[in-house]
């Protein structure tokens, strides 16, 4: 199956990053948000990013003309009736993500494959909220999505061959090492990952460290290009403690309780570098 036209639900920090790619590798691209503003947002964040990109000579002036060309911008999600597959990039809410997945199902004709960059909620659970099953597909972006190479590739039990392979395919048309991962809670990234960070913030609550000791250890002594605290940031929060909840809830183990200081965080709007706080302080920043 060739996929000439590229759908993104979610214009955030994800779906706009995931646009990008997908432009730069030659796809027509369609991104949809539920606000003008939110995708007035991602659209600029775009054209700032390849802007960058052409300043520093990663890209050429009319590759950047073309890619930001290839992007059309939207509020109403029954554009993406003209994709041939579509990413939801939407928050790590379940609820919110079945609702689109529904909305996709009626819109989309039935050869388009319908995938989420979900990094935690197991995929067969979203497939059983439309009537394509056999098309339905985990694609598991990592942030940056403009540098990061790799794609975790979950098919859930009814996932077709087809459907995998294409996604596949897909993965590296766009530049991307995909991997495969089988559908359960957290799948091989956050799995490993969260529960490292989860650790880290126990240790900040209960004195083990300061945070800038944890991040220090894990950086020089473990050779980790960034800190788990400082990676929480960059993440955000909230979507941590939305894996980690979808973890523990999934899996049944209490070693994947999310810390009391996370929640504590979450709960007082401290999200990481999206609102200015959180391990630490970005107001400069913004």
């Amino acid at each position: 199956m060739q996929i000439r036209t590229f759908g993104v639900i979610g214009a955030g920090q994800m779906g706009a990053g995931i646009a990008q790619t997908a432009a730069v590798s030659g796809l027509h691209v369609i991104l949809q948000d539920i606000s003008e503003d939110f995708v007035g947002r991602g659209a600029a964040l775009i054209r700032k990013n390849l802007a960058r990109n052409c300043e520093k000579g990663r890209l050429s002036h009319d590759d950047f003309v073309a890619a930001a060309a290839r992007i059309i911008t939207t509020t109403d999600i029954s554009a993406m009736k003209d994709a041939d597959f579509v990413v939801e990039a939407a928050s790590e809410v379940e609820k919110i993500k079945y609702e689109i997945f529904s909305q996709l199902d009626k819109h989309c004709p039935a050869h388009t494959i319908l995938a989420s960059n979900t990094s935690s909620i197991p995929i067969g659970r979203i497939a059983a909220n439309t009537r394509r099953p056999e098309k339905i597909i985990g694609m598991h972006f990592m942030n940056p999505v403009p540098v990061m190479k790799l794609v975790e590739v979950i098919r859930a039990l009814p996932t077709s061959e087809e459907t995998f392979r294409t996604t596949l395919e897909l993965s590296r048309i766009m530049g991307k090492t995909p991997a495969e991962a089988h559908d359960y809670p957290g799948f091989i990234a956050n799995r490993i990952l969260l529960p490292m960070i989860n650790e880290a913030v126990f240790c900040l609550y209960q004195g083990v460290g300061s945070r800038e000791s944890i991040d220090t250890v894990m950086k020089l002594g473990m050779n980790h290009p960034m800190g788990p605290l400082a990676l929480a940031d960059l993440i955000g929060l909230d979507t941590c403690l939305a894996i980690l909840n979808t973890l523990h809830q999934g899996l049944g183990d209490q070693k994947y309780r999310p810390c009391p200081l996370l929640r504590q965080y979450v709960e007082s709007g401290w999200l990481g570098r999206k609102s200015g706080r959180g391990f630490y302080d970005y107001s400069r920043d913004r």
